[in-house]
C-alpha cells in the first residue's frame, strides 16, 4: 500500500502512522495492523463520520453493538454481533448507531499475506469473493471464539518477539478461516460441466472490468459479444449456458453489474453524470439515464440526491 494512503488512513483515526503503524522491519513484507474498536470510538466524538469509499487494503472487523454496514448498494443493519470482510473492490462503510461499541479490526496489505504472492492468492480465498456474503452476523459464542484470536494478535503486536510478524500471519490465517467456516454453505451443483465452468468464467470475467477509477479509465467489456468473444465461445452458447445456470441472459447480468457500478460511482465519487456514463461505454447522457432509470426505477440525478 502507498506510503500516503496509509498516513491518510492514520489520519483519519486520529493516530500517527509512526506511533501505533508497524516498526520499519515490516516495510519489505507489506502492512499489518490491528486496532480496539472501543478506543477509537472514544476518539470518534472528535472526527467526522466514516466516508463511504474503498481503501486500499483489506479490513476484516469484528463488532459488538448496534450499527449499519454499507458496502456496494446494500446495507446491513447489526443489532448485536458481525464479522465483516471489506476488499479493495467494494467501497464500504460503517456507521455506529450510539457510542456502546466494541470489537476489534485488522488492516493488511495484499503482501503481508503472502508474500510475493498477494494479489493473486486473494481472488482466490472463498470469503472475500464478489459472490460471498461479506456481513456475517454471530451468535455470542461464535463472537467470543473470534474476540480471542483478535486479542491474540493485540497481544503480538506490542511484543518485542523476532518473529512476531509471522505469528501474526498465522492468526490472521486464522480469522480468515474462522469467517470461511461461517459463509453460508453453497447450494452444490448438480454436476461440475462445462456449462458450470463457462458461466463460473463469465462472472470471473465480468468482475474482473470492474471497479472503474478515474473518469478517464473505459469498461473494457460491454455486449454480449465481448464477452463472447474474450471466452472463445459462440454468443448464442454463452447465452444458452448463462440462462440455464443462472435464470438470466448474458446481456441481463452484464447490464446488472454495470447499474451496481453507476451506483456506486454516483454514491461515492463527484464525477459527473456525463463522465460516468463515458466511463460505462455510453456513447451520450441520455442513453445512460434510460439505461439507469430501467435498472433502477429513479433518474441517475434522483439517486445521488
Amino acid at each position: 500500500m502507498p506510503s500516503n494512503a496509509l498516513e491518510e488512513f492514520y489520519t483519519k483515526l486520529a493516530i500517527e502512522p509512526g506511533a501505533a503503524g508497524p516498526p520499519d522491519q515490516q516495510r519489505e513484507i507489506g502492512h499489518f495492523n490491528v486496532f480496539d474498536v472501543a478506543v477509537l470510538m472514544h476518539r470518534r466524538q472528535e472526527r467526522p463520520p466514516m466516508t463511504f469509499d474503498r481503501r486500499p487494503f483489506v479490513k476484516i472487523s469484528l463488532v459488538a453493538g448496534r450499527s449499519r454496514i454499507e458496502y456496494a448498494d446494500q446495507h446491513v443493519e447489526v443489532t448485536r454481533y458481525a464479522l465483516w470482510f471489506a476488499t479493495s473492490r467494494v467501497p464500504y462503510r460503517w456507521q455506529p448507531h450510539d457510542q456502546e461499541q466494541r470489537g476489534y479490526f485488522c488492516i493488511f496489505t495484499e503482501e503481508f499475506l503472502r508474500p510475493g504472492q498477494g494479489s493473486a492468492l486473494l481472488e482466490e480465498l472463498p470469503v472475500l469473493q464478489p459472490g460471498a456474503c461479506p456481513v456475517l452476523l454471530l451468535t455470542p459464542v461464535q463472537y467470543t471464539a473470534i474476540e480471542v484470536i483478535f486479542e491474540k494478535m493485540t497481544r503480538e503486536m506490542a511484543s518485542g518477539y523476532a518473529y512476531k510478524y509471522d505469528l501474526l500471519r498465522n492468526y490472521l490465517w486464522e480469522l480468515i478461516h474462522a469467517g470461511q467456516k461461517l459463509q453460508p454453505a453453497p447450494v452444490p451443483a448438480a454436476a461440475h460441466n462445462a456449462s458450470a465452468r463457462l458461466s463460473a468464467q463469465f462472472a470471473e470475467l465480468l468482475e474482473r472490468q470492474f471497479p472503474l477509477a478515474t473518469p478517464q479509465q473505459q469498461l473494457g467489456l460491454r455486449t454480449a459479444r465481448d464477452y463472447a468473444d474474450a471466452l472463445a465461445v459462440h454468443v448464442n452458447h454463452l447465452n444458452r449456458v448463462l440462462k440455464e445456470t443462472t435464470g438470466h441472459t448474458t446481456t441481463a447480468l452484464i447490464g446488472s453489474r454495470v447499474a451496481q457500478e453507476a451506483k456506486m460511482l454516483l454514491k461515492q465519487t463527484t464525477w459527473t453524470v456525463s463522465e460516468i456514463a463515458d466511463s460505462l461505454g455510453y456513447a451520450d447522457t441520455a442513453h445512460f439515464c434510460n439505461f439507469f432509470k430501467r435498472q433502477t426505477g429513479v433518474a441517475p440525478g434522483s439517486f445521488r440526491d
